[in-house]
């Protein structure tokens, strides 16, 4: 495909994102809900807010993974756009205890938190892809785990397993980077950040009643996305911000300083300041986003690990990694109690994975699930086309 000139290689084109404006030269509602819904999940992060969630495969993973459709009345049925998270329902039992999994009650904002740097992978880390080969060591030297090519042959040697599991998922990460990074090379799709505070510098365009009426503002949402009004706390020394937009989401760096010590909270900030959940040496990418590497390479080698082990669970039933209490965080102090992470499959992994990326500020939904499907794809197709050097 064509653009400016240059030619860009494109495979698996999943069609261009929404973008600013619509047909009529209008605010899109589809780029406006998309990158809205990432500031509003910014508003998950408070540890202290009250609200307790079951982070256990007892009731998060088993996504029904139907992704045919993909405009944004299906993303919203795939995402919880207020509370958060996804619409899976977990599992009743494990299916290898034949018990159900045990319940694991933590708060919110220590969940959002501890993924979204779990999985943020950036610069001095193993990187995104990187990530999955750690996992696949878990998978491999796990004590439950005998090492049968695709589940069903003989125990192989363990120098064997590695050099075939290495070469086929690494031969599917390469896949994916081509295909992901083909298409931000060629939608050059703006980030959140950038979004964000556009939309909000030119006002709201909810209802033109209202002050700061603009047909590219953004969208109110109640309790979420307002105006400053006179009075508000942020209006300003002498009234400057009053007419601005506000908004409800985690407050940023200028609240912390110490991180072995404080953490930012939830709270109203001027969206000219809204800030993604990552560290201050790490805004945000500085590449387009869309489709979201993320996904793209976590969907990817989730395939590529169920075709592998020949199971698409972990072994045992569940994957985990502990986040120690107030250390496992790094820009800010936290989480508030050890947290587990845990998934019963690998494509339940490759879902959490994606949905930190929403919660980090880096990608809003049309970014990551086109990135999904695209993965899918290219985990199954370079796992077959690689396995053949194997067979005889």
């Amino acid at each position: 495909m064509k653009r400016d000139g240059y030619e860009y290689p494109i495979y698996f084109e999943p069609g261009s994102p929404p973008q600013l404006l619509d047909s009529e030269n209008k605010l899109n509602n589809e780029y406006s809900w998309n990158h809205s819904f990432v500031s509003i999940w910014g508003s998950h992060h408070d540890p202290n807010d009250g609200i307790l969630w079951d982070i256990s495969p007892n009731n998060i993973g088993n996504l029904n993974t139907d992704y045919k459709d993909l405009t944004v009345s299906s993303l919203k049925t795939k995402f919880k756009p207020i509370k958060g998270g996804d619409r899976s329902n977990g599992y009743k039992i494990n299916p290898y205890t034949k018990k159900p999994y045990t319940k694991q009650i933590v708060p919110r904002g220590d969940y959002t938190r501890v993924i979204a740097e779990f999985w943020a992978d950036g610069p001095d880390s193993e990187t995104p892809p990187g990530h999955w080969f750690t996992i696949l060591n878990y998978v491999s030297y796990h004590q439950l785990f005998e090492r049968r090519f695709e589940g069903t042959n003989e125990i192989i040697d363990p120098v064997e397993w590695d050099v075939k599991a290495y070469f086929l998922l690494g031969g599917a990460m390469h896949d994916a980077a081509i295909a992901a990074w083909g298409l931000k090379g060629y939608y050059d799709y703006i980030r959140p950040i950038s979004a964000i505070r556009f939309m909000s510098s030119k006002g709201q365009s909810s209802d033109p009643k209202l002050p700061g009426y603009n047909p590219l503002g953004i969208k109110l949402v109640d309790n979420l996305i307002e105006l400053v009004k006179k009075g508000d706390p942020l209006s300003g020394k002498n009234g400057e911000n009053i007419g601005k937009i506000k908004v409800y989401s985690w407050r940023g760096h200028n609240f912390i300083n110490d991180p072995k010590k404080d953490y930012a909270g939830v709270g109203w900030i001027l969206a000219e300041n809204w800030f993604p959940y990552q560290r201050p040496t790490f805004v945000t990418p500085n590449f387009s986003g869309y489709v979201s590497g993320h996904s793209t390479y976590s969907r990817a080698a989730a395939e590529v690990l169920t075709l592998l082990t020949g199971n698409a669970f972990f072994p045992g039933g569940m994957g985990e990694f502990i986040a120690k209490k107030n250390k496992f965080l790094v820009f800010e102090k936290g989480p508030t109690q050890d947290i587990k992470i845990q998934w019963a499959t690998y494509r339940d992994a490759s879902n959490q994975c994606s949905l930190s990326r929403i919660w980090g500020g880096i990608h809003p939904p049309v970014d990551d699930l086109p990135g999904r499907v695209i993965g899918e794809k290219i985990g199954i197709n370079a796992y077959n086309y690689g396995k053949k050097y194997f067979l005889k």
